[in-house]
């Protein structure tokens, strides 16, 4: 059975990226900073939910905050308690 999450961990989750954005983009100058922040909430979703390689979107190219917005709502799939949408929550940390 797959782990799944809740939408309280998943808001607490982005919640405390949304908290430590600031060091978390100073320190990750990779890209945009929605980029950033999606890079680390999708570090985060990884370890997480323990996602083996396998389970792990693959990227070809550079990615783009829409690609890991996509790979975030992939790895989400099927792995969500009650079927919550996380769209918001992630709205919410590239807004604040």
């Amino acid at each position: 059975m797959k782990p799944s999450l809740s939408d309280q961990e998943f808001e607490r989750i982005c919640s405390g990226i949304a908290k430590d954005r600031i060091a978390i983009i100073k320190h990750n100058p990779i890209g945009t900073d929605a980029e950033i922040l999606l890079w680390m909430l999708l570090s985060c979703l990884n370890s997480y939910l323990s996602l083996s390689e396998q389970e792990m979107p693959c990227f070809t190219g550079r990615p783009d905050e829409r690609t890991y917005r996509e790979a975030i709502l992939f790895v989400l799939r099927g792995r969500t308690e009650d079927g919550f949408d996380p769209a918001p929550y992630i709205d919410n940390l590239l807004t604040e």
